[in-house]
């Protein structure tokens, strides 16, 4: 089967994610911007966590455009990803509540391991269907980033529970190695044409 269904119902999972994350901002009271203060954390959590739903749907995006198509290990694959996707706004909200301390940004960082994880097996399912010498897999080859990103999330979950601020520096860090779209894939495509 084509991967374009797949691709379009994960598009609609991200999209209510991340509607379900803003819904969790109260509304200020008052109207200066000292009635902001109560909401910062909240506010922040947001933005940190949009930003990473955002680079999951771009490089998701990136990657379903070298799948041709794909098969039921594929299917549950991606919905496992959606699963722990699909945790951020209650780990965002528990986090921004507690005003990031110890338990909740360790616990926001076990999602975003699991979400990388999870990314990760969704690629070693793509790339066992579609073969070892396909476009995705040459393309993403040895995915050292991926590697990286996945150390610094258990560094992080561990600093937690001493310094949340480091900890929070750490998602921050691995949100912005991740944040220009992985080009890996856009460059094999090219160098297919």
């Amino acid at each position: 089967m084509t991967s374009n269904r797949l691709e379009a119902f994960s598009d609609g999972v991200i999209a209510i994610i991340i509607t379900i994350m803003i819904l969790e901002i109260k509304i200020p009271e008052g109207d200066t911007f000292a009635s902001l203060q109560p909401v910062m954390y909240s506010f922040l959590s947001y933005v940190l966590s949009f930003i990473y739903i955002g680079i999951y749907w771009n490089n998701h995006h990136h990657m379903m455009h070298a799948v041709p198509s794909v098969d039921g290990a594929v299917l549950w694959a991606n919905l496992h990803l959606l699963f722990w996707l699909s945790l951020v706004p209650f780990v965002t909200h528990w986090m921004a509540e507690n005003h990031f301390s110890k338990v909740p940004v360790a616990v926001y960082g076990m999602v975003l391991l699991m979400n990388a994880i999870a990314y990760t097996i969704l690629v070693y399912f793509l790339i066992r269907h579609l073969g070892k010498d396909s476009l995705l897999a040459k393309a993403l080859g040895a995915d050292y980033k991926g590697k990286i990103s996945l150390a610094i999330y258990i560094t992080a979950i561990v600093v937690s529970f001493f310094v949340p601020a480091v900890a929070m520096g750490c998602y921050v860090l691995v949100a912005c190695i991740w944040f220009i779209p992985d080009s890996r894939i856009e460059k094999k495509q090219h160098e297919v044409r």
